[in-house]
């Protein structure tokens, strides 16, 4: 089995909705599709989150 360490193909990357931490020294957020609540306490300190939108990797 051989790995290749050329160039990979780019991941298209676009706008999405997600939630981020308020907490000025968490790094905390998610994707807005992957909350199961209106809205959700940050996962890392449990602060609140406001919506915000950020270019990120798509999922396909």
């Amino acid at each position: 089995m051989s790995f290749s360490r050329g160039p990979k193909e780019p991941v298209p990357e676009v706008e999405t909705s997600v939630w981020s931490c308020t907490k000025e020294d968490c790094q905390g957020w998610m994707r807005e599709s992957f909350s199961f609540e209106d809205e959700p306490s940050c996962p890392l300190c449990q602060s609140e989150m406001a919506k915000e939108v950020r270019v990120i990797p798509e999922l396909k």
